[in-house]
């Protein structure tokens, strides 16, 4: 079975850093793009950033860029998304995906 375990979230005030960590276990091979998505209470799930399997193509949503970086470590088959100058409206429960395959979230919750 395919497994996502994600991890890392927690309580930071604003301008704070997070680093959410996703331990993927269940595939052959590392031949697959992660994303992770979040949703914050009362709003729809948002994609939030990708990357490509060999790491050298990432996506991010405008609302994180400059500020969250996507890796991978394919060794390890973790993937990370580093999380810096949070704000507030970056508050939501974080979950990392692999095609249909969906973790567990971890919630994040920034203060101001």
């Amino acid at each position: 079975d395919v497994q996502l375990q994600a991890s890392g979230g927690g309580l930071v005030q604003a301008g704070g850093s997070l680093r959410l960590s996703c331990t993927i276990s269940g595939f052959k091979g590392d031949n697959y793009a992660i994303g992770w998505f979040r949703q914050a209470p009362g709003k729809e799930r948002e994609g939030v950033s990708g990357i490509n399997p060999s790491g050298d193509s990432t996506y991010y949503v405008d609302s994180v860029k400059g500020r969250f970086t996507t890796s991978r470590d394919n060794a390890k088959s973790t993937h990370y998304l580093q999380m810096n100058t949070l704000k507030p409206e970056d508050t939501a429960v974080y979950y990392c995906i692999v095609g249909v395959n969906w973790g567990q979230g971890t919630q994040v919750t920034v203060s101001s």
